[in-house]
C-alpha cells in the first residue's frame, strides 16, 4: 500500500467520549450491543439524551421481563412531559428498559396507534396490562402519573383522571357513556376539593363511585 505522510487528527475529546460511552455500556448492560452503540452515539450526536439505564433504575429492573408500575414511572420520567411521542422514540425507551416487544405491539395494536403516540393513552392502556378492574388501571396510573411521591397519598388533576377514565371506558367498550357521565359528574359535584385533584381512595374506598 502507498506510504503517505498526512496525520490523523485524534479530537481532544474523543478519550473522555470513550470513557463516557463505556461507563454507560457497563451500567445499561444492553442485550445487543453494536444496536445500543449505534443508538447512544446517534442521540450523542443529535443533541439528545442517550439511552443509559440509571443505577437506581437497575433495581427496578431485576425483574427486568416483566411490566411494573415502578418501570412505567422509569418510562414516564423519559417522557418528560411531552403530550405526544414518536413511536420510534417510545419504542427505543421500552427497549432500553428490556419490556417485552410483544406487550409494546399489543398496546399499539389497541390502541390503534400510527406515528405519533398520545402518551396519557398509551400509559393508560400499558397500566391496563397490569390491571384487572378499570378502578385498579386508573390506581396505577394515577400512581404512575402523581407527582407528590413523599407529601401525601397520590393525587393527579380531576380533568386528567376525566379523560383516562372516559377513554379506558370506551376502549373497554362494556361501560355505557352515560354511567361514565354520572360517575364523572358526582365526583366532580361530590368529591373533589378546592384544588381540583383526585386521590386513589375517592374512586376506590367511595361506596357510591362505581367506575364499572
Amino acid at each position: 500500500m502507498p506510504q503517505t505522510d498526512k496525520q490523523i487528527c485524534i479530537p481532544p475529546e474523543l478519550p473522555e467520549l470513550l470513557k463516557q460511552f463505556t461507563k454507560a455500556a457497563i451500567r445499561t448492560q444492553p442485550q445487543d450491543l453494536i444496536q445500543w452503540a449505534a443508538d447512544y452515539f446517534g442521540a450523542m450526536s443529535r443533541g439528545e439524551i442517550p439511552p443509559v439505564r440509571e443505577w437506581s433504575e437497575r433495581v427496578a429492573l431485576s425483574n427486568w421481563a416483566e411490566l411494573t408500575p415502578e418501570l412505567l414511572k422509569i418510562l414516564h420520567s423519559r417522557v418528560a412531559g411531552r403530550l405526544i411521542i414518536h413511536a420510534d422514540e417510545l419504542a427505543q425507551m421500552w427497549k432500553v428498559l428490556s419490556l417485552p416487544t410483544d406487550l409494546f405491539n399489543s398496546v399499539m395494536n389497541v390502541g390503534h396507534f400510527t406515528e405519533e403516540i398520545e402518551w396519557l393513552k398509551f400509559l393508560a392502556l400499558a397500566c391496563s396490562s397490569l390491571g384487572v378492574t378499570i378502578a385498579k388501571t386508573l390506581k396505577i396510573v394515577c400512581e404512575v402519573l402523581s407527582s407528590d411521591h413523599d407529601s401525601g397519598p397520590p393525587r393527579i388533576p380531576f380533568s386528567t383522571f376525566q379523560f383516562l377514565y372516559t377513554y379506558i371506558a370506551e376502549v373497554d367498550g362494556e361501560i355505557s357513556a352515560s354511567h361514565v357521565s354520572r360517575m364523572l359528574n358526582y365526583i366532580e359535584q361530590e368529591v373533589i376539593g378546592p384544588d381540583g385533584l383526585i386521590k386513589v381512595s375517592d374512586f376506590t374506598q367511595n361506596p357510591r363511585v362505581r367506575l364499572e
